[in-house]
């Protein structure tokens, strides 16, 4: 949907107000922080910056924000990545501007809402083999933490968390860490 037809939409509904709309991914936080919205409706297919950590980072940094992405992928990478992100919703850009402002509101009232297609793409989609603790090992290091950061705050060792990202690489099938975090975020298993 382009930007401006969705403000034109969501202005038409009595009970949205739009607080600002913005064509570049790096205005999000500033535009953000001066309307303060409850819930940011964002473009997930916009290059600016991974679009899940964008949605971490604005609800770090309002935290009565929520985040509501409309993505044009219907994959199951792109639902888990935003379960584990912890978005508030996703929904595909091909849903009707009812359906959108009634996923605005869900959001906004404290739901989590993902459109019906995206559901049924992911349930048929195969499973993780990680446990969390892995996933949490991997999801710090694919954040930059190293060793011993990962380990302070996982309260382990750095020799257990070595372990653990051994095992992450050989579980993926990977080269290397590096590798193991890009098949991660690809699978949608971290952001």
């Amino acid at each position: 949907m382009v930007r401006g037809a969705l403000v034109a939409l969501l202005r038409q509904e009595a009970d949205i107000e739009v607080v600002g709309a913005v064509s570049d991914g790096r205005q999000i936080l500033a535009t953000a922080r001066t309307g303060a919205p409850h819930v940011a409706v964002i473009d997930a297919d916009l290059c600016w910056k991974d679009r899940f950590a964008a949605a971490v980072e604005l609800k770090e940094t309002l935290p009565g924000c929520d985040t509501l992405l409309l993505s044009s992928l219907a994959r199951p990478a792109t639902v888990r990545q935003a379960l584990s992100a912890g978005v508030g919703g996703l929904m595909l850009k091909t849903s009707p501007p009812e359906q959108l402002a009634d996923g605005i509101r869900r959001v906004a009232a404290g739901y989590r809402v993902f459109d019906a297609d995206l559901a049924l793409v992911a349930w048929g989609s195969t499973g993780c083999p990680l446990t969390d603790r892995e996933l949490e090992v991997l999801q710090l290091a694919a954040e930059g933490d190293e060793i011993r950061e990962i380990a302070s705050a996982l309260f382990l060792s750095p020799g257990t968390v070595r372990n653990y990202l051994t095992v992450v690489v050989s579980k993926l099938k990977a080269r290397n860490r590096i590798d193991a975090i890009r098949i991660a975020r690809k699978s949608g298993w971290i952001y």
